[in-house]
C-alpha cells in the first residue's frame, strides 16, 4: 500500500495511499484517512471528487478529506499515473 501524500496538521495525520489491487482499476481514486484508523475511506478522483465508502471515518472527518482531496486533486492525479506505469512513488508531505 504505497503512500502517496501525508497532510500533517497539529491534531492530525491524513494518509492518501493507493492500493496494490488498485492497479487493476482504471478510474483514478485514492484510499484516505487518519493515521491509526483501519479502515480508509475510498474517493473518485475522477471525473469529479466523490465518495466511494466512508470506512471508519466520521462525516466531519470525510468533509474535511474531500476538500483537501479538491485542494490537492492535481497532485494526486500526477502521483495516480506514475502509479500505474508502475513508477517508483515518492511521498509527498504538506504541513499546515
Amino acid at each position: 500500500m504505497p503512500k502517496v501524500l501525508l497532510y500533517i496538521t497539529s491534531k492530525i495525520i491524513w494518509v492518501f495511499s493507493f492500493y496494490g489491487t488498485c492497479s487493476n482499476d482504471n478510474r483514478a481514486h485514492v484510499h484516505a484517512g487518519k493515521k491509526g484508523v483501519d479502515k480508509f475511506c475510498k474517493i473518485w478522483l475522477e471525473p469529479q471528487i466523490t465518495l466511494a465508502h466512508q470506512g471508519d471515518l466520521t462525516d466531519k472527518q470525510i468533509k474535511q478529506l474531500l476538500q483537501l482531496t479538491e485542494i490537492h486533486k492535481e497532485k494526486l492525479l500526477q502521483q495516480w499515473a506514475k502509479f500505474k506505469a508502475g513508477e517508483t512513488l515518492k511521498i509527498l508531505t504538506i504541513k499546515e
